[in-house]
């Protein structure tokens, strides 16, 4: 299993709820609470309160509506987060970004647009 290549101090603290790994599908509606991280391929709508972490070798399609998201991988669609988003290379972004704070580092593929409402 490949290591996570976010830096220490921006990776949730606490248990990983549930990973969907390199290699596993899946397709419909996910809702978790906790931390979940993607390694595999998603299509559809993403639900929770907490922090989603999209792993470099992730492919997601779809809407994301979490409170926290991570991004390394590859991500199409609209993400919605309540406190922020943050996105390391090598992610590639297609889409729209609604959060009040947004972390693109260099090396980022970003297409899209964001939005940044205020608290």
């Amino acid at each position: 299993m490949q290591e996570e290549k976010l830096p220490v101090y921006e990776v949730p603290e606490g248990q990983i709820t549930a990973i969907l790994d390199k290699g596993a599908r899946f397709e419909g509606q996910l809702s978790f609470e906790g931390t979940v991280r993607i390694g595999g391929r998603f299509k559809g709508e993403i639900f929770t309160k907490d922090t989603l972490v999209i792993s470099e070798e992730a492919e997601v399609e779809g809407q994301i509506e979490a409170d926290t998201v991570i991004i390394s991988g590859y991500v199409q669609g609209h993400i919605f987060a309540r406190r922020k988003v943050l996105m390391y290379p090598p992610a590639t972004f297609k889409g729209t970004v609604t959060t009040p704070s947004l972390k693109i580092d260099e090396g980022v593929l970003f297409e899209g647009a964001s939005y940044m409402p205020k608290n």
